[in-house]
């Protein structure tokens, strides 16, 4: 549960709304792919740039998405699409 002005989207709202997220290993869903990085990388033979970070392993996002909604200051209803984890996966 958050406020909606801590989002960070821009409403003025005083309304709380839950915000459902991803989150948790997918070291079972490693392929042949995240091996070999993660081989590579830890034998420094794979070297991420400065501005650069490299995961060896899938990771936790959202797969399908809820719509969030909220009355702003205004009275007005406002609906955030996407905005709530509907669904989690391993991607990567």
């Amino acid at each position: 549960m958050v406020k909606v002005r801590d989002l960070g989207l821009g409403f003025n709202s005083d309304e709380i709304v839950l915000f459902k997220y991803c989150s948790g290993s997918c070291h079972r869903a490693r392929s042949n792919y995240d091996l070999t990085l993660g081989s590579l990388l830890r034998q420094k033979l794979v070297v991420p740039g400065p501005q650069e970070r490299v995961l060896s392993h899938p990771c936790c996002r959202p797969t399908r998405y809820e719509a969030v909604s909220f009355m702003d200051v205004q009275n007005t209803w406002q609906t955030v699409e996407k905005l709530s984890a509907a669904e989690c996966s391993c991607i990567g």
